[in-house]
């Protein structure tokens, strides 16, 4: 799930998972931090999901997936654009 917080000249969008779908420690990875992972790694929230927040320049088109333990990619349903292999976000 993806929540967007406009800000002056940014986009902050905050990643959300389930705290335990898929276990293990989870990345999320693209064009905004150069496809590195662990860069953005989600955390544990109080609600018991994860999530990591990353500001975006808005009115920017971003690619993005997901990295799991295991070498285990996948993308976010919720971004509601896809770019080949990759969810695509819109600030």
């Amino acid at each position: 799930m993806l929540e967007r917080t406009l800000k002056k000249g940014r986009t902050e969008v905050t990643f959300i998972l389930p705290a335990d779908t898929p276990s293990g420690p989870v990345s999320v990875v693209g064009d905004f931090n150069g496809w590195r992972p662990g860069v953005h790694t989600l955390k544990a929230r109080r609600d018991g999901k994860r999530s990591v927040t990353v500001a975006l320049p808005s009115g920017s088109v971003q690619c993005f997936r997901y990295l799991a333990a295991g070498d285990y990619w996948f993308n976010d349903e919720s971004a509601g654009d896809m770019d080949g292999p990759n969810s695509r976000l819109h600030t």
